[in-house]
């Protein structure tokens, strides 16, 4: 808005106005100082490195480091299994955690988790389903299209 409208506008209007415009202006800039810039947790950084088989999935191993990169032997890695299974409407990404001490014991339980993974997502994408299906329609309320996800 330029400040000539301001001062076109009778004048009750322009007293009544200029303070409003003027409080939202003071919020917006408190919002903006008081904001803070996200930052690294120095005390809980994680190496991470990716081991896969290019047939089944990845297995991502997360080693604890200290603030300057060395590894941290006060803390134990942990093992996170990546999958993606095939739909109707394409890839589903699948990420799980992997109990697990050693690559090899991660290695061993990545089927069972997976499929864990699986039935848990199923079981979700189920329930969203019937929240969708039992949802009441309101008239003037904003739809989503039959089979979309609403976020």
């Amino acid at each position: 808005m330029r400040t000539a409208v301001l001062s076109e506008l009778p004048a009750e209007s322009a007293k009544v106005r200029r303070p409003i415009f003027l409080f939202c202006a003071r919020i917006l800039m408190t919002t903006e100082n008081e904001a803070e810039a996200p930052q690294f947790d120095t005390g809980d950084l994680y190496l991470e490195e990716s081991f896969t088989d290019r047939k089944i999935g990845t297995i991502r191993r997360m080693t604890p480091v200290t603030a300057d990169g060395a590894p941290d032997p006060a803390r134990k890695p942990i093992y996170m299994g990546q999958a993606q299974v095939m739909t109707p409407a394409g890839a589903l990404p699948l990420s799980f955690e992997l109990e697990a001490d050693t690559l090899t014991e991660a290695c061993a339980g990545f089927g069972e988790a997976a499929q864990k993974s699986v039935e848990e997502t199923t079981a979700r994408l189920e329930e969203m389903r019937r929240e969708q299906a039992s949802s009441i329609y309101v008239p003037g309320q904003e739809q989503a299209a039959p089979g979309k996800i609403q976020f």
